[in-house]
């Protein structure tokens, strides 16, 4: 294909890759804002169960909170994530990675507060501890490249390493050294650190 027809991997904030569903729950960053963290996060919903559409309706505010016991505990709550990627590989967008996604809550990395302001969340369809598929972690490879190569990436870590004691995603049945090589390719730290 000619270069000059191709498709740009980026515009915007939106990654041309990954299914976009835009969430109306996000906000601006503060001005002169570097974008240098990646946390990863674990959601499933209900809590256990995988594939569905509830997910996308949490993060784009249409969840029917009567459609199952659980989401009665969560009814009302705004919350969105950059990238979610499901149990097969599929990638999908809600924020612009130019935009906050509301996905850290209270939270510090390295004397930061508040991460929503300065990272990428990023959720993977999967239970808090519980394992990940292999064309999981092969899309979240694919993604830190392609974030790392539009950012200036730092770190990636997980949600509980920035929110200890109130948060443990995605836990420990998620495979730190499935990320190494992209860690190291691009000087990244990875997992947990302080």
């Amino acid at each position: 294909m000619n270069a000059s027809v191709m498709k740009p991997l980026w515009k915007n904030g939106w990654y041309a890759t990954a299914q976009h569903m835009p969430s109306p729950n996000f906000g601006s960053r503060p001005p002169n804002t570097v974008t240098d963290l990646l946390v990863i996060h674990s959601i499933s919903l209900p809590p256990g169960e995988f594939g569905g559409s509830f997910i996308h309706a949490l993060f784009t505010n249409q969840l029917d909170w009567e459609a199952h016991p659980y989401f009665k505990s969560i009814e009302n709550i705004q919350v969105s994530s950059h990238f979610l990627i499901e149990r097969n590989g599929a990638l999908w967008q809600f924020v612009s990675t130019d935009d906050r996604a509301w996905h850290a809550g209270v939270s510090t990395y390295l004397d930061r507060s508040d991460c929503n302001d300065f990272s990428i969340g990023i959720e993977l369809e999967g239970l808090e501890g519980g394992g990940f598929e292999l064309a999981q972690y092969d899309a979240l490879r694919d993604l830190t490249q392609a974030l790392a190569d539009q950012l200036p990436l730092h770190a990636v870590t997980g949600h509980e390493h920035i929110a200890p004691g109130r948060k443990s995603d995605p836990g420990a049945g998620f495979d730190w050294q499935q990320l190494q090589s992209v860690a190291q390719k691009n000087n990244l730290q990875w997992g947990a650190f302080e």
